[in-house]
């Protein structure tokens, strides 16, 4: 018997295909590096110059102390970035963590519909696009060996 007979792994069964929704699972994951940049820039800048979120000379979008909202976002883009990197390298906490996000990104964008219907919408869709590459497809991101 040669030698090469005896180095190869032995197989239990077919290898399972990739399908082409590896690339959805990479968009996701790029995605949630990009929010998750947007986020900690968000952050940095409440922290630094809140006079930047003012939207009128007599008032705010929103009512609250900017250390509080820039301390979430930061947190917040921490996570969806750790996450981001955690799905491209196929691990199981980052797809779980990626619907999560995007099932909340969604929640969100659907109260703004009234305002921007088109815009939100595709929002929507790429969210649920998101969801369900991450679900279904997520593990085929990981390497086999």
């Amino acid at each position: 018997m040669s030698s090469y007979a005896t180095e190869r792994p032995a197989h239990t069964g077919p290898a399972p295909e990739n399908t082409g929704w590896i690339g959805m699972v990479v968009f996701a994951g790029i995605m949630l590096l990009v929010l998750g940049g947007f986020q900690i820039i968000t952050g940095i800048t409440a922290l630094s110059r809140d006079e930047v979120f003012v939207v009128t000379p007599g008032g705010t979008a929103l009512s609250l102390d900017y250390d509080v909202w820039g301390w979430g976002h930061l947190i917040f883009g921490i996570i969806t970035t750790l996450t981001g990197v955690g799905v491209l390298l196929g691990q199981t906490w980052a797809r779980v963590t990626g619907i999560v996000i995007a099932g909340m990104a969604a929640m969100l964008h659907f109260s703004f519909l009234a305002a921007s219907p088109l815009w939100v919408s595709m929002l929507i869709f790429m969210d649920i696009l998101c969801i369900y590459a991450l679900a279904a497809h997520g593990r085929d991101v990981r390497r086999k060996h």
